[in-house]
Order: C-alpha cells, then structure tokens, then sequence
C-alpha cells in the first residue's frame, strides 16, 4: 500500500517527502530529485507526489510564494529569483502569478529593494568609476535589472 514501510523497514516515497516538506516546502521537481537520490522507484514517486499535490501537501504555487518572500527578504532581485524558480521546474505561468501575487500584497517594489540593498552594502555612491562599477556589479549579481540598477545608484542614499 503507498504510504507505508516496506518490508525492509524502508521508508516508503510518501514518508520521505513528508519528513522533507515539514521542514520547508519544496517544488515538485526538487521532491522528485531527492525522492530518487534516495533510491526510490520513478513510478511510485510519480503517484506520491500526485497524491500530496492532491491532498494540498505539495503546492507548487505556494512553493513559489514562499520561495519568492525569502528571497525579496534576503535583498534579491526579480531576474536572480525567476532564474532559481526556473530552475526548480516551475513554469513561467506559476512563476508570473508568484510576481502578481507579492506585487498586490505590496512586496515587489524592486525599485526600493534595490535601494535598500545598496545603501546596507555600501556608505555611498562611490567617487570613482571604479568604485561606482563596483555597487553596479554588485545589484546585478543579485539580480536587478539595468534601470533598477540606475535608480539605485540615484537615490539609495536620499534622506527618507
């Protein structure tokens, strides 16, 4: 029966998954992923991971929306967080309603987030290209896009 010890005293693809979303929740390719690093057959992790997105154990959606919060709190931009929701096999649909949803609930002002991580990292704007190159550097590698970059480098230091 799915959902039970095997024989062996093995735990079975539901028990695992289980003991892995108490934790944090997962995308259904990264339960998948773990599930067979963990030996488990391809068929029975295909029917688990159907039941537990059945029951509302595993959403992929609320996944996203977890995902995305962490990461707007970590001071990320949208380009760096849509490339790792991508690369835990949501799709772009699931992705975009993710965006909307921290969008109306008021957490996606990228804008400001850029701001706020730039004047955390840096005292100021930099005197010398060299210098301004490097707070450039370092909003792209955390994923704002080119006129967030810009903004940020204007007014991340304004007085609030």
């Amino acid at each position: 029966m799915p959902g039970q010890p095997s024989s062996s005293g093995e735990s079975s693809p539901r028990d695992a998954a289980i003991r892995l979303l108490a934790r944090r929740e997962h995308s259904r390719r990264e339960l998948a992923e773990r599930l067979a690093a963990q030996g488990h057959p391809s068929d029975g992790i295909t029917e688990c991971l159907d039941a537990l997105a059945e029951q509302g154990l595993q959403s992929d959606t609320r996944f996203a929306e977890s995902f995305l919060r962490s990461r707007l709190l970590r001071g990320q931009g949208p380009l760096k967080i849509r490339v790792e929701l991508e690369r835990r096999g949501l799709d772009r649909e699931e992705i975009h309603y993710a965006f909307d949803e921290a969008e109306r609930a008021g957490e996606g002002d990228w804008f400001a987030l850029a701001c706020e991580a730039l004047s955390r990292r840096f005292t100021g704007p930099g005197d010398t290209p060299r210098e301004r190159a490097r707070r450039e550097r370092f909003l792209a590698q955390r994923g704002f896009d080119f006129d967030q970059v810009r903004h940020a480098l204007k007014h991340a230091w304004d007085e609030a």
